[in-house]
C-alpha cells in the first residue's frame, strides 16, 4: 500500500469514529431514547463485540519476545503512574477523596473502549493484536487488581471487594475468557473459515458501538476549584506517561510495531470503567466524570501528535 493511500485512508476511518461519536451525542438529545442507552451499548460490547475481536485476532499472533512490551509496558508505567500522584498528593496536600480518585482513574487507560478503534484508525488491522495483549493483559488486570486494591484504601466500606469477589470477576469477564479461549483453540480458529465469517461480522459492530456509547455519555460538570486537578491529572495520564514509555523504549533500543501500539495505548485518556467504579465509590464523581469527557475530546488531538512521533 502506498504512503498517500495508507494516510488517506487512515484518515477515513478517523473521521468514521468522530462521526460516530457525534451520532451518539445527537442521540443523548432525542427524548424518546432511553437514559441507559449509553450502558447498554457498552454491554453488548463487553459481551459480544470485544469477545469476538478477540477470537478474531489473538489466534493471528506469532508469540515473540515482542509481546514482552505489551505485557509488561502497562504495569510498569502505572508505577510510574502511581508514584507522580503520590508526591502530586503530598506536594498539594489533596484530601483522601481526590487522591483515590485519581490514584483510580488516571494510571488505567481506556485501551480497549477507545484504544483499539484508534489503534485500528492508525496502524491498521496489524495493531489490534498487540492492542488486545496491552488491554487484557495489562489494563483488564490492573483493573480487576490494582483498582479493588485501592478501593480497599479509598472506596466507602460497602463497596470495598472481596479477595472472592476480585476472583469471580476476573474469571467471569468474558473478554478474558474469550483471551484463554483463544490461545486455548488457536489452531481451529486459524483453520474455520465459518467462524472467522461469524467472528468478523461481530467484530466490525464494535468501532461504532463504542464511539456511539461513548458520545452518549459524553457530559462535563465541573468546579472551578478542581480545574487545576482536572488539568494535572490528564497532564499525568496523556502526556507525561506516553512520553516515559516513549523515552524508556527508545533507551533500550525496543522497536517494532508492538512497541509503537504499546506507546500509543499508553496515550489514551483515563479508562470509563476505572471512572465509574470511582463514582460509585464516591471519590470525586464530579472530577472523575470530567477526566473522563475531557480526556476524550483531547485524545482527538494528542493522539495523532503522538502517533507522529512515534512515525
Amino acid at each position: 500500500m502506498s504512503r498517500p493511500f495508507f494516510y488517506l485512508k487512515r484518515m477515513h476511518n478517523y473521521l468514521a469514529i468522530l462521526t460516530f461519536l457525534s451520532l451518539g451525542f445527537l442521540l443523548k438529545r432525542i427524548k424518546s431514547i432511553p437514559e441507559n442507552t449509553g450502558t447498554v451499548l457498552n454491554l453488548i460490547v463487553i459481551y459480544i463485540s470485544l469477545p469476538a475481536l478477540i477470537l478474531l485476532k489473538v489466534p493471528t499472533l506469532k508469540f515473540s519476545w515482542d509481546l514482552l512490551v505489551p505485557t509488561f509496558l502497562p504495569w510498569i508505567l502505572l508505577l510510574v503512574s502511581v508514584l507522580l500522584i503520590g508526591l502530586c498528593s503530598y506536594w498539594f496536600k489533596w484530601n483522601r477523596n481526590i487522591t483515590g480518585a485519581l490514584l483510580l482513574v488516571v494510571p488505567l487507560g481506556n485501551t480497549s473502549f477507545l484504544g483499539i478503534p484508534m489503534v485500528q484508525s492508525f496502524f491498521g488491522e496489524q495493531g489490534i493484536p498487540y492492542a488486545l495483549i496491552y488491554d487484557q493483559l495489562g489494563s483488564f488486570l490492573a483493573l480487576v487488581l490494582y483498582g479493588s486494591l485501592i478501593l480497599v484504601f479509598y472506596g466507602e466500606k460497602e463497596n470495598k471487594p472481596t479477595l472472592g469477589a476480585i476472583l469471580q470477576r476476573i474469571i467471569s469477564f468474558p473478554p478474558f475468557l474469550a483471551l484463554l479461549l483463544a490461545l486455548l483453540a488457536k489452531n481451529w480458529l486459524l483453520s474455520s473459515e465459518q467462524a472467522k465469517v461469524i467472528l468478523e461480522t461481530l467484530a466490525a459492530t464494535l468501532v461504532p458501538l463504542v464511539m456511539i456509547a461513548v458520545g452518549f455519555q459524553f457530559t462535563l460538570r465541573l468546579k472551578s476549584e478542581e480545574f487545576s486537578k482536572l488539568l494535572l491529572g490528564l497532564g499525568i495520564k496523556m502526556l507525561i506517561i506516553p512520553l516515559v514509555a516513549w523515552a524508556g523504549c527508545k533507551l533500550l533500543a525496543l522497536e517494532g510495531l508492538a512497541v509503537q501500539v504499546s506507546i500509543f495505548e499508553a496515550a489514551m485518556p483515563p479508562m470509563v470503567s476505572a471512572g465509574a467504579l470511582a463514582i460509585i465509590a464516591g471519590l470525586a464523581p464530579e472530577l472523575v466524570s470530567a477526566l473522563i469527557a475531557v480526556g476524550i475530546f483531547l485524545s482527538f488531538i494528542t493522539l495523532p501528535l503522538f502517533y507522529q512521533l512515534l512515525m
